[in-house]
């Protein structure tokens, strides 16, 4: 058995490359309570000026699979080692993706995975092995950058897969408070998702009369069953909500975008 594997070359590894969003929140500066406003990030790491391939270029992290390990414990052990992101961040799967001269190194797929988190998962950032910083961007300006491989094509992909499910989960539940205003949930969607605009009465009215998104949300109630209110991002008063815990098996804010 040991002669027949000689006869065939040993890679050294599957890489993987991997993508991790967050929502960051600002206040907004103004006299008037408002909604502070969120922005869609994603985590670069600067490759090393070492690097034998596009060094001192931002990048996806990510890097090469060992023999004993999977790919998703090699995805987690990169993630660790070049930005200090633990384990509690719940990775999937995108693609794998390959074709000649994505890597100027040789023959070289990758597989993607991808993660919309908290920002409090992302607090304790830093790089270490061959990655000089790590660093997270607004969406848009990491969209212009030159990206090292064909890392720009990839940070579309997973993009276009958390915005997927952006729409069609109740990830949104994640960047919220327990009780929420229709208008902060409004909002969460549309920082991951600009491309969704919806009156908020109608936006409102389809989430809690539409018959196949009925029951995705309900009125907030006090312990006396009365209607929970705040005014923590308006002058007036208005009405909160909570999750459910129903996923309703179709597009839940919008069917037109997906």
């Amino acid at each position: 058995m040991e002669n027949e594997k000689k006869k065939y070359r040993t890679p050294d590894g599957l890489p993987v490359d991997i993508a991790i969003f967050t929502i960051l929140s600002s206040a907004k500066s103004g006299s008037y309570r408002m909604v502070a406003q969120r922005e869609l990030h994603v985590l670069l790491v600067k490759r090393s000026r070492e690097s034998e391939a596009y060094p001192g270029c931002w990048a996806l992290p990510g890097g090469f699979s060992g023999e004993e390990e999977t790919l998703q414990e090699a995805a987690y052990r990169e993630l660790k080692e070049e930005t200090n992101v633990d384990r509690n961040v719940m990775i999937e799967q995108v693609k794998t993706v390959y074709y000649p001269g994505r890597d100027p190194r040789g023959w070289m797929p990758s597989v993607v995975y991808c993660a919309l988190v908290q920002e409090s998962h992302l607090r304790n950032l830093a790089a270490d092995t061959d990655a000089e910083e790590a660093k997270l961007f607004p969406i848009g300006e990491a969209l212009g950058l030159e990206l090292a491989f064909d890392h720009n094509e990839l940070l579309n992909d997973a993009l276009e897969h958390i915005r997927r499910k952006m729409m069609t989960t109740t990830i949104a539940s994640e960047f919220l408070p327990e009780h929420f205003t229709i208008r902060e949930l409004y909002q969460v969607i549309q920082a991951v998702v600009p491309a969704f605009e919806e009156d908020i009465a109608n936006f409102k009215r389809n989430l809690l009369a539409t018959k196949t998104r009925k029951g995705l949300i309900s009125e907030s109630l006090d312990a006396n069953g009365a209607p929970r209110t705040s005014d923590r991002n308006s002058n007036r008063p208005a009405q909160l909500y909570r999750f459910s815990g129903y996923e309703p098996n179709i597009s839940i804010y919008n069917s037109s975008l997906f």
